[in-house]
């Protein structure tokens, strides 16, 4: 199959690199001249726009910043969607808005996939990122091959939509173990505890999580440049908040977090990086959060491997 990528950013790039690294034939398009250039130096067929991209490819994947972009992007492409067509949703959007979507794609006889990734930029990079897929059954079988080449773990999660609900959850709950780590680390370094000591002490407890596995190291080495962005933050935990408020659940922690979120965009700006939240306390307290020994980026070092499902505990 030909395949199609739209959205060559800090995750789309990275996946469709795991793509040219396996052989895919792919064709890509991207706002950005330069980051279209980087793939087709790879091998990657450069597309016009995202019409000619559907018009070209039996497998069209969109991985873009804002549910705007996704509906922008769709837009083009909707008019040449038809039978044989998959489009490929891999962005972290509003679960209602791909529904729709995916509804105008199938009524043209086209086929839809709600797929979006979590577990890390680094991950992306190396094909080990894990992948929620929402889609028809027949659907999923059919693109899973493409999807083993970009994830390790491929988890079929139902229908369109479903995928997308449940990654603004991981996302929300990634967001609320950053900000608590951020006080961990401020009040044991306040106590005089060593951080590097604090560092092993949480890794090896009940209170260890992937973010402190990763994003911790981050805060500690003072590069605080995990690829993921405050306004990518704010995005995600406020349709876990507008989720909450369509279903009538009384939230205390979401609002609080989108304040501090909020004074963090404030304090260094709305594309800064999200883990630089930690300066706030740093501010706060005169205290350097830092520790020697620690990386100032994130590598992956599984070695990479052909994704597989996940299966369901029934």
């Amino acid at each position: 199959m030909k395949v199609g990528f739209i959205g060559l950013g800090n995750v789309g790039g990275k996946l469709a690199g795991s793509l040219l690294r396996n052989g895919v034939a792919l064709h890509v398009h991207d706002l950005n001249p330069a980051l279209v250039a980087r793939k087709v130096e790879k091998g990657a067929i450069a597309a016009a726009d995202p019409a000619a991209l559907m018009q070209a490819c039996d497998v069209v994947i969109t991985c873009l910043p804002s549910p705007a972009a996704c509906a922008d992007v769709f837009a083009q492409m909707l008019p040449h969607i038809g039978p044989g067509k998959v489009w490929m949703e891999m962005s972290t959007t509003d679960a209602d808005q791909i529904k729709a979507h995916a509804e105008a794609a199938i009524a043209r006889g086209g086929e839809a996939v709600d797929c979006p990734v979590s577990g890390g930029c680094h991950r992306a990079d190396t094909g080990n990122i894990s992948i929620y897929a929402g889609c028809t059954r027949p659907t999923f079988e059919k693109v899973l091959p493409i999807l083993t080449h970009m994830g390790r773990r491929i988890l079929h999660v139902g229908d369109v939509g479903v995928s997308s609900t449940l990654k603004v959850m991981t996302n929300y709950l990634a967001t609320i173990n950053l900000l608590s780590l951020c006080e961990a680390l401020t009040v044991m370094k306040a106590a005089g505890m060593d951080l590097g000591v604090t560092y092993e002490a949480i890794a090896a407890s009940s209170g260890n999580s992937f973010v402190h596995e990763t994003e911790s190291q981050l805060i500690l080495s003072g590069s605080r440049d995990v690829n993921f962005t405050l306004d990518l933050v704010q995005k995600d935990v406020g349709l876990f908040q507008k989720l909450a408020d369509d279903h009538g659940v009384p939230l205390e922690l979401s609002p609080l977090m989108i304040e501090m979120l909020t004074d963090g965009q404030r304090r260094y700006g709305v594309t800064a990086q999200s883990d630089r939240m930690i300066e706030r306390l740093e501010e706060a307290t005169g205290l350097s959060i830092t520790a020697p020994g620690f990386p100032t980026e994130l590598v992956d070092d599984e070695p990479e491997e052909r994704g597989y499902e996940v299966p369901v505990r029934r």
